[in-house]
């Protein structure tokens, strides 16, 4: 029987990392539903986008991969520019490793012996590896670790943006455990902050949005100032996301961008608004679940092959990409129920509809492959290879 540490182990060995090509293009009315679908040509628009405006603008992207959970898509984002990619877990990081992704922050602190000798295995084949730090215990554990593997390990300290879920309090002590990494821990590199203010990216009203932003971002400049009038550098302030993506700028705080969900968007990024209106449109919906009218039990009622399992959500219900006049009722696991109230087009049994998803990231969680697709065909299939890696 196996050690729970070679469990872990032999499940990134065993991961689906590469893309399944297939012997013959199939269209996308052949798939099986539900189906997980991403349009590639609105995708790779998407990913050139974010990267013109953040070079315009002398900043670098961290990717982060709690979005896609795909190192294709993290390969991608590399070879457009990205300087690198976030991971919300120790298990995506090791997926995104074995994906030929080496650098890589984890942006959740590690605290636990067993969770730490995971990361110090990791850092030791993968210099690029960085984490979080929030507590000076929690860096005196990563130090004692470091130095018994014999390796350097580089921490960022993340900053409580007033979220009260991780980060250290700005200010004095944030300069305390920045000293007492230079001081104590030989084996820890200080390389700069983290403040992501998750509460940010979907305030409604771009005014708004920028306003709450600008606001809560003051502590961690001030910081940032503190630690360098003590003399510590400060290389990489790294934050943000895709809702905040355009207000960052003119602040001019962070070095680089954790945007995630650009790439792929959802309905809960499009409501928020932009700074052009009431969309936030600045980056169009790539990802879908492509389902299938099954049924119509009542008028005017049709029902999909879609419900929790295969869509995620917070608080809104999905929309369609190019069905307009109807509403989206849950139907329970495996359903949706759709009210054709004034539908934009006839929809019979057996049309296949492309639904925008309410919350990307964890609708990606729901499925084991992506089917990206151009012209209408899919030539080949990504796993999403780090599928329920939460540890």
């Amino acid at each position: 029987m196996p050690s729970l540490a070679e469990f872990i182990r032999s499940r990134v060995e065993r991961a689906e990392i590469n893309p399944i090509v297939l012997d013959e293009p199939v269209p996308l009315e052949a798939l099986h539903t539900p189906a997980l679908v991403l349009d590639l040509d609105v995708f790779e628009e998407n990913l050139g986008k974010m990267q013109r405006h953040l070079e315009q603008h002398g900043m670098g992207l961290r990717a982060h991969t709690k979005t896609h959970k795909c190192p294709i898509i993290a390969r991608k984002q590399i070879e457009q520019g990205a300087l690198g990619v976030c991971a919300a877990a120790v298990s995506e990081a090791e997926i995104m490793c074995a994906g030929g992704v080496g650098e890589v922050l984890i942006t959740s602190p590690v605290v636990t012996p067993e969770k730490i000798d995971r990361v110090i295995a990791l850092a030791g084949e993968h210099p690029g590896i960085q984490l979080v730090v929030d507590h000076i215990d929690g860096a005196t554990m990563l130090d004692a670790a470091a130095g018994r593997a014999g390796i350097r390990l580089r921490v960022i300290i993340d900053l409580d943006p007033t979220m009260g879920r991780t980060g250290i309090e700005t200010g004095e002590p944030a300069l305390a455990l920045g000293r007492h990494i230079l001081d104590h821990c030989p084996h820890l590199e200080f390389a700069g902050l983290q403040m992501y203010a998750g509460h940010c990216m979907h305030v409604h009203g771009y005014e708004q949005r920028k306003g709450k932003y600008m606001h809560i971002m003051q502590k961690g400049i001030a910081t940032r100032e503190l630690l360098e009038a003590d003399g510590i550098a400060v290389p990489v302030f790294t934050g943000g996301g895709t809702g905040t993506f355009d207000i960052e700028p003119e602040l001019g705080a962070l070095t680089d961008l954790q945007a995630g969900s650009y790439c792929l968007m959802d309905v809960e990024y499009r409501d928020i608004g932009g700074s052009s209106g009431g969309l936030f449109d600045d980056f169009d919906p790539s990802l879908f679940v492509l389902v299938t009218a099954i049924s119509k039990p009542q008028s005017p009622m049709i029902t999909v092959d879609a419900g929790f399992k295969s869509l995620a959500t917070d608080t809104v219900a999905p929309q369609f990409r190019d069905l307009e006049g109807v509403v989206w009722h849950w139907g329970g696991d495996e359903h949706g129920i759709i009210q054709l109230n004034n539908p934009s087009r006839d929809v019979v049994l057996g049309d296949k509809l492309h639904v925008v998803t309410p919350h990307c990231d964890p609708t990606v969680n729901l499925h084991d492959y992506l089917f990206p697709y151009r012209n209408g065909l899919v030539e080949e299939i990504w796993p999403i290879a780090a599928r329920g890696c939460s540890q």
